[in-house]
């Protein structure tokens, strides 16, 4: 069979339809939604937190010590870190980043346009102004994409990296001869069908069997379905649209600093994938970056810091040290 013409992977199925779904959750989010969501998955913010803005970044800095860029995925709140820096102390100051547009957050023209490229370049001032010394970074999903796109750059003051379920190129796991030219069309599909307009019943019945795919959990779950709904469509779309037609394998080997890998797949167990055959998916795209180390979860679905906290928050007090 050509590879071309292959089963898509049911890690690709999974992906592609919860990346989807997340953004056609958030097509038509209203400010009822984005208040509702904003009330109910924001945790309590303890008296020494310092809220930041940098340009179109807001960074709730907590904790005193090394300082630890936590990056968040696609349309999550920067709340999602909020056990893990929990676990964390004391000794580290984490600077936990929310994206614009992102679960009721504030949208941003320039982050519409060009979403990556945007949130690399002020996340990396940012640490030059705050953390010229250099800091260790760790991003979940599109939030890894960032991290690895920053740690490429020269001179970028970054100590370390840990990628919680991130991918490369996810565009490539299905067919690793893919291009970035050959899954345009997909990416353009996918973009503007999350532009269409949804009822919020639509939008809850999309997202919430999805959801279910990527965390344990009832409160979690309805956490994510609401951060999506509260996410802003233009946002969402150009980050999911980029995510998709960004290949990062042929800059890892510019990334010069210690990297783990944290990656999930028991997700994908009903649809005949085994902890084996996604361990070889990240072995695969990963093989550029040298040193790399890859630990795969063994009950966590993509949401890592919630479904194994003691894995991510092991591994980030080890690269701390």
């Amino acid at each position: 069979m050509s590879p071309t013409l292959r089963k898509p992977h049911s890690l690709t199925r999974l992906i592609q339809g919860a990346l989807l779904a997340i953004g056609l959750a958030g097509s038509m989010g209203s400010q009822a939604a984005t208040a509702t969501a904003t009330a109910s998955t924001t945790t309590a913010s303890t008296a020494a937190d310092t809220a930041v803005q940098f340009k179109d970044l807001r960074i709730t800095v907590r904790g005193d010590g090394q300082p630890l860029l936590m990056i968040p995925g696609l349309n999550s709140a920067a709340s999602v870190w909020d056990e893990t820096c929990a676990k964390l102390q004391p000794g580290v100051q984490c600077l936990m980043v929310q994206l614009p547009g992102f679960a009721g957050a504030p949208a941003s023209p320039a982050f519409q346009q060009q979403f990556l490229a945007s949130a690399r370049g002020q996340l990396l001032d940012y640490l030059r102004e705050q953390a010229p010394q250099g800091a260790s970074v760790v991003g979940h999903s599109l939030g890894g994409v960032l991290a690895l796109q920053m740690a490429a750059e020269a001179k970028a003051p970054i100590k370390r990296l840990v990628i919680v379920d991130s991918l490369p190129f996810l565009a490539g796991i299905q067919n690793p001869n893919a291009t970035v030219d050959s899954v345009k069309p997909m990416a353009e599909g996918m973009r503007a069908g999350m532009m269409r307009p949804a009822s919020p019943e639509q939008r809850r019945a999309t997202l919430a069997p999805m959801a279910a795919t990527m965390v344990h959990g009832d409160t979690q779950i309805e956490t994510v379905v609401q951060w999506g709904i509260a996410s802003d469509a233009a946002s969402t779309a150009a980050a999911m649209y980029e995510l998709w037609v960004s290949d990062l394998r042929p800059m890892l080997p510019q990334v010069k600093v210690p990297t783990t890998v944290l990656g999930s797949w028991a997700a994908y167990a009903p649809m005949g994938s085994t902890l084996e055959s996604t361990r070889a998916i990240f072995e695969r795209q990963y093989e550029g970056l040298k040193g790399v180390e890859l630990k795969m979860s063994t009950k966590g679905f993509h949401f890592l810091m919630w479904d194994d906290a003691e894995l991510v928050s092991s591994t980030l007090k080890q690269a701390l040290r």
